[in-house]
């Protein structure tokens, strides 16, 4: 009956009982935790092998940035004529599509009585002379006075520009053209009457074409006059011309401005109005030139490259200088750069990799 004091002890206290299980049960679940914790660090972090990428270096140069616009030819000179005088067109001279020497006669309008009325301003300019150089040697000997002598100069004054306004006015029966070139247009046929200001002809020299574009504002300041243009027509003939103006105001509706660049044509043989793309350099930038297959897309959705600094990727904006058929050049990538050419679709911005150099014999091998 050894046993049966403790029995009743325990009994007596079963609240005792309950302590001494649960300090029981706390000492084996705390030894529990310690093994996991201890057992954690080889379970949870199993070794991971980097991705594997190459990569080729890349050296920058010097490459001019252009720019592509498109135009149309314009005649460098154009005027459109008209009558000075009324009358009716007596005769033309010339035909729609003609080419003209500076000066020479278009149509001719009637002259009416102008003939008649220059011989009667020429007589009396006989007149006023005679009556001027009377009332000069009258005042010379005091026997005229200061107001007859004023009124004959006067009077000898106003017959001289009657002569000239009939001269003028004979003149401008006569339309001319005003340089040379062609006749593009004629508004009128013989027997035709216009009054003074009514058009006559459209003449257009053609020795000399401008090709009429604009420039987006980004660029216009990048651009110097007399700079060499290259300039491609639509039968893809390239020729070289220089940019003579560009506007200092844009257009309030596009925010572009107005720019000619003027091109040789001494056979005429280049029609005005006809398309053309024109190629401006803006300026020269370091850059590197790479293929399509190089570019990548980071997080957001941004086109640019995969770079690599010390075995770590960096995911770098692409700055488009120009592009080619085999390949885009682009700047900001500095001096020198180590670019992900293989692999980069599975790497991102921040990534340790394995990095592998493309070498050049590898290169050969693989275009053949």
């Amino acid at each position: 009956m050894p046993n049966f004091p403790i029995a009743r002890f325990f009994g007596q206290r079963p609240w005792l009982v309950s302590l001494i299980l649960i300090i029981l049960l706390s000492s084996w679940l705390g030894l529990g935790s310690l093994n996991a914790e201890e057992s954690t660090p080889s379970e949870s972090k199993p070794d991971i092998p980097l991705a594997k990428v190459v990569y080729q270096t890349f050296v920058a140069e010097k490459t001019p940035k252009r720019i592509d616009l498109y135009g149309r030819t314009a005649p460098d000179k154009k005027a459109q004529i008209g009558a000075e005088i009324a009358g009716k067109i007596e005769k033309l001279s010339v035909r729609k599509g003609s080419a003209v020497k500076k000066g020479q006669l278009i149509a001719s309008i009637d002259k009416g009585d102008l003939d008649i009325q220059l011989q009667r301003a020429k007589a009396m300019l006989k007149v006023r002379e005679k009556e001027f150089n009377a009332a000069q040697s009258l005042k010379k000997r005091g026997l005229q006075g200061e107001v007859a002598y004023a009124t004959a100069e006067a009077s000898l004054v106003e017959a001289k520009a009657m002569v000239r306004n009939v001269n003028v006015a004979l003149s401008n029966t006569q339309v001319t053209a005003p340089f040379a070139g062609i006749v593009d247009h004629l508004f009128i046929e013989q027997g035709d009457f216009v009054g003074i200001g009514d058009p006559v002809a459209k003449v257009i020299d053609l020795s000399k074409l401008v090709i009429e574009a604009d420039v987006s504002e980004r660029h216009i300041q990048k651009l110097t006059a007399n700079q060499t243009a290259q300039i491609r027509f639509i039968d893809g003939t390239l020729i070289e011309g220089q940019l003579r103006y560009i506007s200092r105001v844009s257009s309030s509706s596009t925010n572009t401005f107005p720019i000619e660049i003027a091109i040789a044509n001494p056979n005429q043989h280049i029609p005005a109005g006809i398309s053309a793309e024109v190629e401006l350099t803006l300026n020269e930038q370091l850059a590197v030139k790479v293929t399509p297959a190089m570019l990548a897309l980071d997080e957001v959705g941004n086109l640019g490259v995969k770079t690599l600094t010390d075995n770590v990727v960096t995911f770098v904006p692409i700055q488009l200088v120009k592009a080619e058929q085999d390949g885009v050049w682009l700047s900001g990538l500095g001096d020198e750069v180590n670019i992900i050419t293989v692999g980069q679709g599975f790497v991102r911005d921040g990534d340790s990799v394995e990095a592998i150099e493309f070498s050049a014999q590898e290169q050969s091998v693989a275009e053949q």
